[in-house]
């Protein structure tokens, strides 16, 4: 039964770990997030798109 218990806490903390990195990775998401207008300010590929036709 030992083993059972200390398997459950390592599950345990694996998912927080997990969970933690969740957060961080959201967090640097919402930072590095950039707003619409700027996106659309991006030079356009109208003529990569014509070069594949």
């Amino acid at each position: 039964m030992q083993g059972d218990e200390s398997a459950s806490k390592g599950e345990q903390s694996e998912a927080a770990e997990r969970e933690a990195a969740k957060q961080r990775l959201l967090a640097q998401a919402e930072a590095e997030r950039v707003p619409v207008d700027d996106t659309t300010r991006a030079v356009p590929d109208r003529r990569w798109r014509r070069d594949q036709r």
